[in-house]
């Protein structure tokens, strides 16, 4: 009855640590999921200009030709740049007659923002300390 005892608890810890392995590797696959959109947003933020028309969204609800002036850019160049946004889910639009309006779909995002100034503010006191040195 022992040895029963000791395979029977043998093969139920096995099969826990299996659980748990699995539960890891699910873990995994859903941060992995997670990385991956979150990427894809970043990417679709990844230019000078982008960048720039979302700070100006920071105010509120723009059209086309008030960005595009804003930024100093064409409008195509500019609707171009407006839709990559949109299609990560950055930025939502609707028309108004002609017009189409865009606004920041989550305004929190422009706290991103404030984080990577405070990341270059650090590395220009970093490298002033470096320069010191020398």
């Amino acid at each position: 009855m022992l040895d029963f005892t000791r395979t029977l608890y043998y093969y139920v810890s096995i099969c826990s640590h299996s659980n748990l392995i699995e539960s890891f590797i699910m873990l995994s696959k859903k941060k992995k999921i997670l990385f991956e959109k979150q990427s894809q947003i970043v990417t679709a933020m990844a230019h000078p200009l982008r960048i720039a028309i979302l700070d100006f969204l920071k105010n509120g609800e723009q059209c086309v030709c008030k960005i595009a002036k804003h930024i100093g850019s064409e409008r195509s160049n500019v609707s171009r740049h407006l839709s990559i946004m949109v299609n990560a889910g950055i930025l939502q639009s609707r028309k108004n007659g002609l017009n189409v309006l865009y606004k920041l779909k989550a305004p929190c995002i422009l706290d991103f923002f404030s984080c990577i100034t405070t990341c270059l503010k650090q590395n220009i006191k970093d490298n002033e300390k470096l320069f010191n040195v020398l």
